[in-house]
């Protein structure tokens, strides 16, 4: 083993110093203001020791991946699905795909519990298990020919536990969907300027994927100097095109959004990876990173204090207005995507492992990308946090709590315990040029108001409104990218269920199998995401509860796959390593399903909400603002929802129970097992396992470039 360097160890010394020193300070300051500043040193410290460190011991010990093995991508290629794919390329569509809604709605909604609940939860969430789930994940799929969480479900721990697998994580897919869906039509619906800018990246992205396959094949930072100007120049233009006789074409309500996110989602799952989907991922994946960079540098720039408490009242009483429930378990459900999301295991047992060149890249595309989507998290968190606890809950309120105008939202915040006068919400309104403020629910205004706050304060007020939005539409783009994958991977899943009874669906390329399986996907997802814009609920609030739910059940499922294989392929002593996340994760969501079930309280139960309305409607007697239309639509959505929260939860028992047996039946029979491990290819591609090849790297490379014999 290497001894590390005096120069070595003092940089991660300093590196630890850092991160600690940022705990130190959020976790003991009390009744004094904090700065913001900490909590991104302490999320950028704990990051650089987990990856260096955390991540390295369970690639090279645990996992122990091969250099030399041929992936699916290099063994299969067809140049759809299959197709090897620069690693900087590769990580910037695995990224876009999974930093979806949750790191930025997620946050900014459990911020009415307070700051410190959900930082830890995001960080510590993150390295022991979201990152690694997704490493894990990605890892043996890869070694499976691509294939999908719920193939390798059934595969691995049989036909019954395998068939619950695929059916909840089919399902749970769809949901997801839907919500990812509902919070784009949330940012675009009325907004020509994130209309039109989110539009242009298609076209980009398509001269983008022609340019690296056709025009400059291998010119990765060619094309992207290229796409990053048209991508900025998009963005500028959708302010001009906004102010322009242009503006009405670009803008649309929620149900033509609809439409037209349904057609595209289509479209983009069925053509080449190629084509759209890779370069598009890479090309917003610039526009993400470099925001939340400039976030990060802005907070220490501007040094914003922390106005949010450390810990609210809502964390106990559990009667928050922006969700209902008790910091235990809902904080862990509704930050999912940024700790933990099972949404994420169907990227890398998707699209991901059919395009990577080399299993030594898995480290930084599988556990490297959850960093990343960790640190958006940070930063949604830090935005809810920085702006004035009153403008917060009148933002993130439902209209029937803080009304229409600025002095019944004041009235509201107040009974909350908090204060805001109707003149400063006016004027937070005014500011960033909205006529009101007022329940902009969703999370993704509020952190708009959050980037605004910071990013003026070095750019000055005068750019308030610019950058409200330009987050706005930054939000957007981030979202759509994890709709378009998602949908492609849906279809992967469909077809793999399909392939178990209609052989020809197991070629996930085959073309009749490709188009029928996308139109069910998008028509399924679609369902959801029109029941959500026409919730008188308002879609986000009755949706984004079974989103958390379904997504940390599917991250149960996924933990399940990872942990079985890791017994079943002779790791048991490293089992705990997916095993200890399993147990946490299926204890807080299977609690938070039962509440959301059996709950008497209509704020938190889908079946007290669906009686409360149902009452309503036998009565004839509705409250102000409630018609008998608007309540039958609540009834159908709220049993829908509570139904498939108990579905889906019997579901991910059954996995569990199963793969429990196969375990214990595996070690104490191991030769009865079998792996369905796809067999050894010595590989023919040379490529870097990191963003930069190493000094060992380069040796290689040219000892094969003059023909050397390895190891002279």
């Amino acid at each position: 083993m290497r001894t590390a360097s005096p120069r070595t160890i003092v940089i991660w010394s300093l590196v630890a110093l850092v991160g600690a020193a940022g705990w130190t300070v959020l976790a003991l300051s009390r009744g004094e203001e904090v700065s913001a500043t900490w909590m991104v040193a302490a999320a950028l410290g704990s990051y650089a020791i987990a990856y260096r460190f955390y991540s390295k011991f369970i690639v090279d010990r645990v996992l122990k991946v091969d250099k030399t093995r041929a992936t699916p991508a290099e063994r299969l290629d067809n140049g759809i699905d299959f197709h090897p794919t620069d690693r900087r390329v590769l990580l910037g569509h695995h990224f876009a795909a999974i930093a979806g809604a949750g790191p930025l709605v997620g946050p900014v909604l459990a911020a009415q519990m307070g700051y410190l609940p959900g930082t830890i939860w995001i960080i510590v969430g993150v390295i022991f298990a979201g990152a690694v789930q997704d490493m894990v994940v990605l890892f043996f799929s890869t070694r499976r020919n691509g294939k999908s969480l719920g193939q390798m479900a059934r595969d691995e721990i049989g036909p019954f536990g395998g068939a619950a697998a695929l059916l909840a994580a089919f399902s749970i897919m769809i949901i997801l969907l839907g919500v990812l869906a509902l919070v784009i039509i949330g940012a675009l619906a009325q907004s020509p300027w994130g209309t039109f800018s989110i539009a242009m990246t298609i076209p980009i992205a398509l001269f983008m994927g022609f340019y690296l396959r056709v025009i400059r094949p291998g010119r990765v930072s060619e094309v992207s100097l290229i796409g990053v100007g048209l991508l900025l120049l998009a963005i500028v233009s959708g302010r001009w095109v906004a102010e322009s006789s242009l503006a009405d074409t670009f803008t649309l309500d929620a149900k033509t959004l609809v439409w037209w996110l349904i057609g595209y989602a289509f479209v983009a799952s069925v053509l080449p990876v190629w084509t759209l989907l890779a370069p598009r991922d890479y090309l917003s994946t610039f526009m993400k990173v470099g925001t939340i960079a400039l976030l990060a540098i802005g907070v220490v720039i501007a040094a914003p204090t922390l106005k949010m408490d450390a810990i609210t009242d809502f964390a106990s009483r559990g009667d928050g207005p922006v969700f209902a429930g008790s910091l235990f378990p809902f904080v862990f459900i509704t930050i999912a995507c940024g700790a933990l999301s099972g949404f994420h295991a169907l990227i890398s047992s998707g699209t991901t492992p059919k395009m990577i060149e080399k299993e030594s890249q898995i480290r930084m595309i599988g556990y490297g990308s959850m960093l990343m989507e960790s640190s958006v998290a940070v930063m949604a968190l830090v935005a809810a946090s920085i702006i004035d606890p009153g403008l917060y809950f009148s933002m993130n309120a439902p209209a029937g709590v803080v009304g229409e105008t600025v002095k019944s939202a004041s009235q509201a915040v107040a009974n909350f315990g908090y204060s805001i006068s109707p003149a400063d919400l006016a004027k937070a309104a005014a500011d960033v040029e909205e006529a009101s403020l007022n329940h902009r629910t969703g999370g993704a205004p509020t952190l708009a108001i959050g980037v605004s706050e910071i990013f003026s304060k070095v750019t000055g007020s005068g750019m308030k409104a610019f950058w409200y939005h330009f987050a706005i539409m930054f939000e957007a783009l981030f979202i759509l990218t994890a709709l378009d994958a998602g949908t492609r991977v849906g279809r992967f899943m469909l077809q793999d269920m399909l392939g178990n009874v209609v052989k020809p669906f197991r070629d996930v390329s085959w073309k009749p199998g490709l188009l029928i399986s996308s139109a069910a996907v998008v028509g399924l997802w679609g369902y959801f995401l029109w029941a959500g814009v026409n919730d008188p609920l308002g879609g986000i609030n009755q949706l984004f509860p079974i989103f958390g739910i379904s997504n940390q059940l599917l991250a149960a499922v996924a933990l399940t796959v990872c942990t079985t294989l890791l017994i079943k392929s002779g790791r048991l002593k490293w089992a705990w390593i997916t095993g200890i996340p399993l147990a946490w994760d299926a204890t807080v969501t299977l609690t938070a399903s039962f509440q959301k079930v059996f709950s008497g309280d209509p704020r938190l139960g889908f079946f007290a909400q669906r009686d409360l309305y149902q009452g309503m409607l036998d009565s004839g007697k509705f409250p102000p603002g409630m018609t008998a239309e608007k309540a039958r639509t609540i009834v159908t959505n709220s049993t829908v929802d509570g139904v498939l929260s108990a579905v889906l939860a019997l579901l991910i028992v059954i996995v569990i129970a199963d793969a429990t047996r196969v375990c214990i039946r595996h070690v104490r029979n191991p030769d009865a097992s079998r792996l369905s491990e796809a067999p050894y290819v010595e590989s023919k591609l040379k490529a870097p396992a990191g963003l930069w090849a190493t000094a060992e790297e380069k040796r290689e490379e040219a000892r094969d470039a003059v023909g050397a014999p390895p190891g002279s």
